[in-house]
């Protein structure tokens, strides 16, 4: 049996325009369930809103989504988490990086930090700040 921790990410109005943006980066399949096919609108306007979405890649990617309705309280904070992307191959996370960064604002640039050989962090245009990283082994020194 095996866990995993799937990002989920509470939007309002913008989950599937998310969703699409995050699958066009990572590949993967987009699963989009609305509050009408589900039999659950409370306001007619969101009917078509996102009730539950996600977005997982033979890869591992996984990122899950949803339209906060207008009747519930809703505030995004201030970077409230991460969401974090490790790999092993350079040329993959800066492919990913490129593609995110279309439209953010770049907090650190993709770049050879102290604890790996490429680290980068920005804020895309959803609100949702991506740190990305080439793994390397930590020898505890």
């Amino acid at each position: 049996m095996s866990v995993h921790v799937t990002p989920h990410l509470n939007l309002r109005g913008q989950a599937r325009q998310a969703l699409e943006f995050y699958q066009s980066v990572f590949g993967g399949n987009l699963t989009a369930i609305t509050y009408a096919d589900a039999g659950n609108v409370t306001v007619s306007e969101e009917a078509d809103q996102i009730m539950w979405g996600q977005v997982a890649s033979d890869a591992g990617f996984r990122v899950m989504a949803y339209d906060v309705p207008s009747h519930t309280d809703w505030h995004p904070g201030t970077i409230p988490f991460f969401v974090s992307v490790r790999g092993a191959d350079a040329e993959e996370i800066t492919g990913y990086w490129n593609k995110l960064s279309e439209d953010a604002t770049i907090v650190v640039p993709l770049a050879a930090a102290q604890w790996a050989p490429l680290y980068g962090m920005l804020t895309d245009r959803y609100g949702i700040t991506w740190v990305l990283d080439v793994e390397a082994q930590w020898d505890g020194n």
